[in-house]
């Protein structure tokens, strides 16, 4: 890992992020990705402080393995990560974050062996009679050792020889300072003398107490051991425990600094994804100082960035790497929550001269060597810097034509920068690549650090070299030795991939025209159908109704009674007139969302349309799904009559959105938006709506939960789907 990490410039920026775990480990987080994620978003919610710095303890686990005896504190280690998942246990956690913690199930024997410590690792006042009194008597001890000390500083006897009135360290023990002729008056040991010439002695009497002093140590250490068996008696018996808890703390430690790294910069995690989308959005190189944003899809098999010397080939070569290696680790970096990554097996970089003496190997040969390696590889993102390098271009791009169409076969994507055309223009027509050039200001004679997909840049040899200082008469010159007609091969090239380009361009735009032509065909002859089928059921409905009619008519001729008869004829004529059929319409076209209709007696505007049915909302406010068939276009909006009375009119506003993003803003401003937002989306009939708040420092990603929890009209609200900004973003049920 160390190797690609210097490759793509990401050592420092990593080596950041590591200095927040609470003790050293690798980066990598094992396990399932999506797990992970959706632990740290849950864990984002809540306001934990960062785990305690604790030593690696393998060698510790070894030792209990080995019936060892563990020091107090190798056991205060272990009982600071104790000591941290029972504050863990504290918080009211759910979903996954609530089912791990509470799996984590703290043996009784365990708790209680946290409670013999204190902060400094040392053992407390209640738990051991013997070792509370042996402490008692080392305390008084050390206050009768500094009471004879100056007891005898005091003394007038030895007060002629005295250097001074201090106590002295030497050694680690007290003393103090004399002149010379000192064992007259005063028995003592000479510890060490000073520059001067003078003595720093310790007291006989003083002696007899020190000695006092360490058999109350040795007994203290004695105890203490005794205790410490005791201890580690009890870790050997809960071992599986004790490696449970100590991986489990190294898995929420990998949280909580992933969540304390985002927040510095207001980076954002991209989860990676199985949709074969790959792009990015506004990413910031960590290795680059106040960095321009790059943008850029790479969702096709190949990429192959040409362009202008000093452009940034490069480093848009190595951003497109860095941000699938730190998504595929799970590490946040600055970016647009827009960002998407794909899932790739493996990350490859082949950026640097592989020549070497030592190896005896040739730039060349030393690219076939690694391009050989890619053929055993699958699902892998590869970068290539100047894969020409080394070799004759033009047989090169022949070479790398053939390579790389082999390896797009093999589910591969390989990002490449060149300075020459001729593979660039072999590879344009193929469809699985993304031709990218640098752009160059010509104007001002430098690069612009941009780049447009689509086309073929040029490299801007001569303008470069005169940028960079050399003579005009030279750059004249290789002009012309360069040749006019070489030139206008090199625009022709360009030209012809930018037509290529254009074509398949228009080609795409018009198939989706035949598309859209094919479904309106399609909806005409459903159409023409339904209608056929309502003029039959018409037809039917007539002839019924006339033969009823006939019926009653000769029911009338043959009574023999007139009074009868008229009484038929009049039933008839009645069930002639009742006779009654429903128009047919032609269907309204080209009726779309906003469109004001007439439905019978009502007028309204249309919301949505689904199908042959369309989601209206007449005049009074109400919502009405109703047949397209049954439509009309309408005119004007009626006039609205005044009223006496003042009245509030809420509008509905002229263009909806579903989604408002934050980002940037300050708490005031964004509420003030985000209220706006809400009453707009209201209005509008929205169900549901998206807000991109971040992660940040976390002040506006709380003070905008604490909103929506007070707003009337809010449902419920829960963090978005990874892939459209997860805990940087909230999905708003109205």
């Amino acid at each position: 890992m160390n190797e690609i990490l210097k490759k793509l410039d990401l050592v420092e920026y990593i080596d950041s992020f590591s200095k927040l775990f609470a003790r050293q480990k690798p980066v990598v987080l094992e396990g399932d990705i999506n797990l992970h994620f959706r632990l740290i978003n849950e864990l984002s919610n809540f306001e934990i402080k960062q785990p305690v710095n604790v030593e690696n303890l393998d060698t510790q686990i070894i030792h209990i393995q080995k019936q060892g005896i563990l020091k107090s504190y190798e056991i205060y280690e272990f009982i600071k990560i104790i000591n941290y998942f029972l504050y863990l246990k504290k918080f009211s956690f759910e979903g996954k974050l609530e089912e791990w913690i509470e799996k984590i199930i703290i043996p009784e024997e365990l708790i209680k062996i946290c409670d013999y410590f204190d902060e400094k690792a040392k053992l407390k006042h209640g738990i051991d009679e013997d070792y509370d009194r042996v402490v008692e008597a080392i305390k008084q001890n050390k206050q009768e050792i500094k009471q004879n000390l100056y007891k005898t500083i005091n003394s007038s006897k030895i007060r002629s020889y005295m250097v001074d009135s201090q106590v002295h360290y030497i050694n680690g023990e007290e003393c103090l300072l004399v002149r010379g002729g000192f064992n007259h008056v005063l028995k003592a040991q000479v510890l060490d003398r000073s520059n001067s010439g003078f003595f720093y002695v310790l007291p006989h009497s003083v002696s007899t107490l020190k000695q006092k002093q360490n058999d109350l140590q040795n007994k203290q250490e004695e105890i203490l051991l005794k205790l410490c068996k005791q201890i580690t008696s009890t870790f050997e018996k809960h071992l599986l425990f004790l490696k449970f808890i100590n991986k489990e703390f190294d898995r929420f430690d990998h949280y909580q600094a992933r969540l304390h790294f985002a927040k510095i910069g207001d980076k954002n995690f991209i989860l990676p994804n199985k949709k074969g989308k790959n792009r990015l959005v506004e990413f910031k190189h960590p290795a680059l100082h106040e960095p321009k944003p790059i943008s850029i899809d790479f969702s096709k098999s190949v990429i192959m960035i040409t362009g202008v010397n000093a452009g940034g080939k490069t480093m848009m070569l190595k951003s497109i790497l860095s941000a699938v290696f730190l998504s595929k680790y799970l590490l946040p970096y600055n970016a647009h929550h827009e960002t998407e990554i794909g899932n790739f097996k493996s990350i490859q970089a082949v950026l640097d001269d592989p020549q070497s003496v030592k190896n005896d190997i040739s730039t060349f040969a030393g690219r076939m060597v690694e391009f050989s390696k890619l053929f055993s590889s699958k699902g892998a993102i590869v970068g290539v810097d100047e894969i020409e390098l080394g070799t004759d271009s033009d047989e090169a791009a022949s070479l790398f034509k053939v390579i790389i169409e082999d390896l797009i076969q093999k589910d591969m994507k390989i990002i490449i920068t060149t300075h020459h055309k001729r593979l660039a223009a072999l590879m344009a027509s193929n469809e699985n690549v993304e031709l990218i050039a640098a752009l160059y200001d010509e104007a001002n004679q430098k690069p612009t650090y941009e780049f447009l997909q689509g086309t073929i840049g040029k490299s801007y040899a001569f303008e470069t070299a005169s940028r960079y200082g050399i003579p005009h008469n030279v750059i004249k010159r290789a002009k012309e030795v360069y040749g006019e007609d070489k030139d206008r091969l090199n625009e022709l090239i360009e030209r012809s991939s930018a037509l290529e380009i254009e074509l398949k361009q228009k080609i795409a735009k018009l198939d989706e025209e035949i598309k859209e032509h094919e479904r309106l065909n399609r909806n005409l002859k459903d159409t023409k159908e339904s209608l056929d089928n309502h003029i039959f059921m018409e037809k039917s409905k007539l002839h019924k109704e006339y033969r009823d009619a006939r019926d009653e008519a000769k029911k009338a001729i043959k009574a023999k009674i007139s009074k009868e008869g008229h009484r038929h004829l009049n039933t008839a004529h009645e069930k002639a007139s009742q006779i009654k059929t429903q128009k047919v319409k032609d269907v309204e076209e080209n009726l779309k969302e906003g469109d004001r209709v007439k439905y019978r007696n009502s007028k309204g505007v249309i919301i949505s349309i689904k199908g042959k049915r369309a989601f209206i909302e007449n005049e009074l406010g109400m919502r009405l799904q109703v047949p397209l068939v049954d439509l009309s276009r309408s005119g004007n909006p009626p006039k609205i009559k005044q009223k006496p009375k003042a009245t509030v009119t809420v509008q509905k506003p002229d263009s909806g959105h579903v989604k408002l993003d934050l980002h940037g803003q300050r708490v005031e401003e964004a509420l003030e938006n985000l209220d706006k937002f809400i009453s707009d989306s209201l209005i509008a009939g929205f169900d549901e709506v998206l807000v991109y708040h971040g992660i940040g420092t976390g002040k506006l990603a709380a003070a905008t939960k604490k909103y929506l929890d007070k707003h009337p009209k809010i449902k419920a609200y829960e963090d978005a789907h990874p892939s459209s900004g997860g805990f940087g973003a909230k999905v708003i049920k109205l």
